[in-house]
């Protein structure tokens, strides 16, 4: 029995991602998280084939939850599920361990076709993923300045509003360490001002829809 953990924090979501799965043969969904802390614990406790984790979760982005289950349990193939269609996300979820990438609006045509990719130690993406990801070089990679998952969780807390404060509160961090990660954000993408970043967060869909 090929065993599965879904991590995305509407009930809704997970409900429907559960019926299809467990619709295949042989397949078990084995633990439930809604939130990036709940899908490392459930992740490392329960040890299934294939994660299938949503980006925009409280407490910690999708790709700081895959690089953390990858620390803890590499053998755990990670499908970032999401509806930004960023191929700098997708991106950052490869480089952090994920080995699918699938937006929710594709779930209904290809979610099986993803996990059984996974299951087979294979990796799954496809549509304008599948020929920017295949296609980018050394080169062009070295050209786009990714940023660290807490950066894009502040970078994305910015551009919804949130003061310094504010993301501080929500990330457990201290005013001067919120500070530092704009600030970082804001040089590795050659953005100088606020108003750009927040520009910058709408043009890649940090934001959710």
């Amino acid at each position: 029995m090929k065993r599965i953990l879904i991590a995305d924090d509407h009930v809704t979501v997970r409900s429907g991602l559960r019926a299809v799965l467990e619709g295949h043969a042989g397949w078990e969904v084995v633990a439930e998280a809604c939130d990036g802390n709940e899908a490392v614990a459930e992740a490392i406790e329960k040890r299934p084939d294939v994660a299938i984790v949503d980006y925009s979760m409280p407490r910690m982005t999708g790709v700081e939850v895959t690089r953390r289950i990858k620390e803890h349990q590499p053998a755990i193939e990670v499908l970032m599920f999401t509806m930004h269609d960023s191929s700098i996300l997708a991106l950052q979820a490869f480089q952090a361990g994920a080995r699918a990438y699938l937006l929710k609006s594709d779930a209904n045509k290809m979610l099986l076709s993803a996990v059984e990719s996974l299951m087979a130690r294979k990796p799954f993406y496809a549509g304008v993923f599948s020929s920017n990801l295949e296609s980018m070089s050394k080169r062009k990679c070295d050209r786009i300045q990714i940023l660290s998952p807490r950066e894009s969780m502040v970078v994305k807390l910015i551009a919804e509003g949130h003061s310094n404060k504010a993301i501080s509160a929500i990330l457990n961090l201290s005013v001067k360490t919120t500070e530092t990660h704009r600030s970082a954000a804001m040089r590795k993408l050659s953005i100088s001002s606020v108003a750009g970043l927040v520009r910058y967060a709408v043009r890649n869909q940090f934001l959710e829809a």
